[in-house]
């Protein structure tokens, strides 16, 4: 592949794992990193032998020997600083969710439409063994007219900050917007939206929760203002429903993984844990007798790689850019997808504050930006 030179937009715990991934991806040069806190950005670049640093990202897409940018940052910076490397004439890679609210994620969506260029949202369950073996029982027919699904995330106690990992901003408003459905539930809900074919949204009820106890110390440096508990039931013009539960914590031992049923079969997909995944498995009716069948993720996955010479670029969000910035494979609709799961997120607190079911056009007409006025900074 032609070497492609690209420019990280945050240094933190997000910023340094995507660094460490082009490390190990072809294609991809990052010639430059940005981050308010210099001391990190030169530590980073020192680390991964990035020539250039910046504190300033509006210097940073100055330059015109970088095409495209990977934007690191928190929730609510995403919009700003996707939409003014989109009009510098970069291609963009943004880390999920979309943005902090839906009209900040149709704005850039906009945006990459005007400018031309290509706008990817990190969404990693998309490129997993366990979302390329259902594609294929899906597109083979196995399932026949798919009709549910079911979302699951599960956390014991995995609250950010709260309970010992990450940073406050992703209990705040200010900068998240949301907790664990735009946290976690982004994963697993734009993995359901992708197998199902990216049904459009008709209407959504939902609740969330902040119940249970934490350390008073940290309640209060994190200022927690977001759900630790989403719960939502959608349907979807022509009929498909989808029921969601997302935990950062809660008092159980977990949850089943995440499933698809269809007139004439059904997957459930695992969740990983510290303990291991549960197995992927399908179910159906062969011979009237009722058939519960795992497969050999592993044997699937290296059958494709030995038959499909681009197989790689799609073991990996980043491995897909990379793949996709040389022209090798089409870009997978991230966007689409992450703005349609924003769609639904959004739609699961305003009908929890509102106590009904709420309807795709009402949620889009009531989103509000939520981006951070970076000319203040």
């Amino acid at each position: 592949m032609e070497r492609r030179r690209i420019a990280i937009i945050g240094v933190g715990q997000i910023g340094k794992h995507h660094a460490s991934e082009y490390a190990h991806v072809g294609g991809v040069d990052v010639i430059a990193v940005c981050d308010v806190n210099k001391g990190e950005a030169t530590r980073v670049a020192e680390q991964y032998r990035v020539p250039h640093v910046y504190t300033d990202f509006r210097k940073l897409l100055q330059r015109d020997d970088i095409e495209a940018v990977d934007v690191c940052l928190h929730n609510n910076f995403h919009a700003p600083v996707t939409i003014a490397a989109l009009e510098a004439g970069k291609h963009v890679y943004c880390e999920k969710p979309i943005a902090g609210s839906y009209r900040d994620g149709a704005a850039m969506v906009e945006a990459a439409a005007a400018t031309g260029r290509m706008l990817h949202i990190q969404l990693g369950t998309l490129y997993s063994k366990e979302t390329k073996a259902a594609k294929a029982l899906i597109d083979a027919g196995k399932l026949g007219k798919l009709y549910h699904a079911r979302s699951t995330g599960f956390r014991r106690r995995g609250r950010p900050f709260v309970d010992g990992y990450g940073s406050m901003a992703f209990t705040q408003k200010a900068t998240a917007s949301g907790g664990a459905l735009y946290d976690m539930g982004v994963y697993h809900i734009s993995q359901l939206l992708y197998l199902l074919g990216l049904p459009k949204v008709a209407r959504i009820s939902g609740q969330t929760y902040q119940e249970m106890e934490m350390l008073q110390d940290r309640r209060e440096q994190s200022k927690f203002d977001v759900e630790e508990l989403g719960l939502g039931f959608v349907k979807f013009e022509g009929g498909v429903t989808l029921d969601i539960v997302e935990a950062w914590a809660i008092y159980l031992s977990s949850f089943e993984g995440s499933s698809i049923v269809g007139s004439e079969g059904g997957i459930r997909m695992p969740y990983r844990t510290s303990q291991g995944a549960h197995s992927f498995s399908y179910h159906s009716t062969v011979a009237d007798l009722d058939l519960n069948a795992t497969i050999d993720l592993d044997a699937m996955d290296s059958r494709n790689h030995l038959l499909n010479p681009n197989e790689w670029a799609y073991d990996s969000s980043q491995g897909h850019w990379a793949a996709a910035l040389n022209g090798l494979v089409p870009l997978l609709p991230t966007a689409e997808l992450a703005l349609n799961t924003m769609l639904i997120s959004e739609g699961i607190y305003m009908s929890s504050t509102l106590g009904r079911e709420v309807t795709a056009e009402e949620i889009a007409a009531s989103s509000i930006s939520t981006a951070i006025d970076l000319s203040t900074l």
